[in-house]
């Protein structure tokens, strides 16, 4: 039997947003460990677009390790306690572009570079963007790192955060243009 001819065009990928908030929300979602509890940190940047410009309204999710290395399996991510670390967070961006997450840096096993997974959703965005967010720390694990040792200088950088004089992390997305984010394709 043949197959009939295809009489219409396929329908056009949508980009997400700018109404992509209802449904995502929960209480906390960017506490992936309290704010207040022993090993917390701040991780924020700036989500900018090819011509440099913040994005006010994208949103980011982390998950990453806890600091001894081992990945959280337990369910109930959405639920925050101000216990439990959960490893998985989302955070909006503000008007000015900027994100903030309350987490744990993430540790790795030995020789391993510790770092976050990170997903970015933006309107004009057909679909997510995966990325990494490595901590600055331990050069020999970074050298090591297979996609790391992959990329150029200038690629690299994109990739790797900036520790703070508060011991925080700060780490800028950029969709495009120069100085454009290592995004990965999974």
């Amino acid at each position: 039997m043949a197959t009939p001819a295809r009489t219409h065009r396929p329908t056009p990928g949508q980009t997400v947003g700018p109404f992509f908030a209802y449904g995502v929300e929960y209480p906390k979602m960017q506490e992936v460990a309290f704010p207040h509890s022993a090993g917390a940190i701040l991780l924020s940047g700036t989500v900018r677009d090819g011509a440099g410009n913040p994005i006010p309204d994208a949103f980011i999710e982390i998950f990453g390790a806890d600091a001894d290395g081992e990945v959280p399996r337990a369910r109930g991510a959405f639920r925050r306690d101000d216990h439990t670390f959960t490893g998985f967070g989302r955070a909006f961006t503000n008007d000015d572009g900027r994100y903030e997450f309350w987490t744990r840096n993430p540790g790795a096993s030995t020789g391993k570079a510790p770092f976050f997974a990170a997903i970015v959703y933006a309107r004009g965005l057909p679909d997510k963007l995966h990325t990494r967010i490595y901590l600055p720390e331990n050069a020999e694990a970074l050298a090591a790192d297979p996609l790391l040792s992959g990329l150029s200088d200038d690629e690299r950088a994109t990739l790797i955060a900036t520790r703070t004089a508060d011991g925080w992390l700060t780490h800028d997305i950029r969709l495009q243009g120069e100085g454009e984010t290592v995004f990965l394709v999974y």
